[in-house]
Formats: structure tokens, C-alpha cells, sequence
């Protein structure tokens, strides 16, 4: 994950190629519910300035993930996973009368392989891209920008070309030097415990 960005802005053209890869992602029912709202130039100010205000941003440490030329909101459509279970060939599943029938919430599973495929464009084309969670002042971005209530919010890709500089400034995160847990925790083979 890139978290310094130079300011130079990305061809629309590209950004189009990237949120058209991420919208093909496997979908429950076709139902296709990933959202993307496309920030550039001053809409990621303005961004920046509802997530992150000045008296704030002396101390945050990744000053240069500020200069991201784009940010995509990404958002999770449940209602068009309601709707497609509601059409006859999946009626008989239930999963059209509520969002409370659907054991996993397949919009957000969905909706997240689709960012994934977003992370995987970008670095493809030699760009950076950062996923991060809207931590704060997420009201306050979808009032703004009139992100409609009933979209869950999955976070925020910034994406740039990266920029150069000291690792201070491009390093890693914190939790990047946790290790991975090993295969043989996360992974069992024909059956989870053993009596």
C-alpha cells in the first residue's frame, strides 16, 4: 500500500479503466452493487478537509497521502441485492424480502472483491493505491457530496503515481511488520478440530 503520492494527475481514461475492472467483480445473483464515487483536484481537498482538518494535520503521519490526485469512495449497494432475489428465477431463496434473510451480507462480500480488483488495476498500471477506512467525519462526506443513505460505506482508494522520499515518508505502516500467521492456523483440511 502506497501512502506518499506525488500531486501529478492520473489520465481520467485511466481511472475509468480501473473502476471498470473493479465493477466485474463476482456478484451474488449478477447483482453488481459496488458504488464508486470518483474524487479528483479540489473534491479531494474537500475531502481531506471534512476527514482530516487543519488542526489535525500537523500531526498526521502520512502528510504525503494528502497529495493522492484521486480518491474513489466506495460504497455497497444492499437494495439491488433485495431486488435481484425478489425476480422469480430467485424468489423461492427468500433472500428478496429482507436484508436480514442473507446469512452473509453478499453486498459487502461482493462489493469488496471489487475493491480488491480496484488495488490489483491500479498497481497493474504502476500506480499507488492506498484502501483505508473512513475513520471520522463520514456523515459529514456523504452529506456533502450526496451519497445516498441506504449505500454502506467500505472505505476510501487513494490512487497516484507514488512519490519519492525518505521511508519515513513512504514507509510502512505500524501492523506491516506484525508477521503473518502461519498456514496451519488459518488453513484445516477435512474437517476444523480433531476429537
Amino acid at each position: 500500500m502506497c501512502r506518499a503520492f506525488d500531486p501529478q494527475p492520473i489520465d481520467p481514461s485511466v481511472v475509468d479503466e480501473i473502476c471498470d475492472l473493479a465493477r466485474r467483480h463476482p456478484s451474488a445473483g449478477n447483482a453488481q452493487g459496488l458504488r464508486m464515487l470518483v474524487l479528483e483536484g479540489d473534491r479531494c481537498r474537500e475531502f481531506w478537509s471534512l476527514t482530516l482538518p487543519e488542526e489535525r494535520r500537523a500531526t498526521f503521519r502520512w502528510q504525503r497521502l494528502l497529495d493522492a490526485p484521486v480518491l474513489i469512495i466506495l460504497l455497497a449497494d444492499p437494495s439491488v441485492y433485495l431486488a435481484r432475489y425478489a425476480e422469480p428465477d430467485k424468489a423461492r431463496s427468500g433472500l428478496g424480502d429482507d436484508l436480514g434473510s442473507w446469512p452473509t451480507p453478499y453486498w459487502t462480500v461482493d462489493s469488496a472483491m471489487g475493491v480488491m480488483l480496484a488495488l490489483l488495476a491500479a498497481e497493474e498500471r504502476g500506480l499507488g493505491a492506498l484502501f483505508f477506512a473512513l475513520f471520522s467525519g463520514e456523515d459529514e462526506v456523504r452529506r456533502h457530496f450526496g451519497v445516498p443513505g441506504h449505500l454502506q460505506t467500505l472505505g476510501v482508494l487513494a490512487i497516484g503515481h507514488p512519490a519519492g522520499g525518505s521511508n519515513a515518508e513512504t514507509g510502512t505502516g505500524r501492523s506491516a511488520s506484525r508477521p503473518r500467521r502461519p498456514l496451519d492456523e488459518v488453513v484445516r483440511r477435512g474437517r476444523w478440530t480433531t476429537d
